[in-house]
């Protein structure tokens, strides 16, 4: 099981992701902002306000799977 051991917040509501075995990915958050309790993400300051949560990413209220994430980023092929 992975863990999220970093998380920066990049333009275009892309995340900076770094796990337990110092691999860092990129997730894109585009398209879940017109999903569910995700909506409340198109708002910059609460999408900028990303935190670490037990070993996954949270905005409060929200928080997503470290596995699922881990599997649904991109590796980093350029810079960023």
């Amino acid at each position: 099981m992975r863990e999220i051991i970093d998380v920066k917040p990049l333009k275009d509501y892309k995340l900076l992701l770094t796990f337990d075995n110092k691999e860092q990915k990129i997730k894109d958050m585009k398209p879940y902002l017109n999903k569910g309790v995700f909506k409340k993400l198109n708002n910059l300051n609460v999408f900028n306000s990303v935190k670490i949560a037990f070993g996954t990413i949270s905005w409060g209220d929200i928080d997503m799977c470290a596995d699922a994430l881990y599997e649904s980023s991109k590796e980093i092929k350029e810079d960023i």
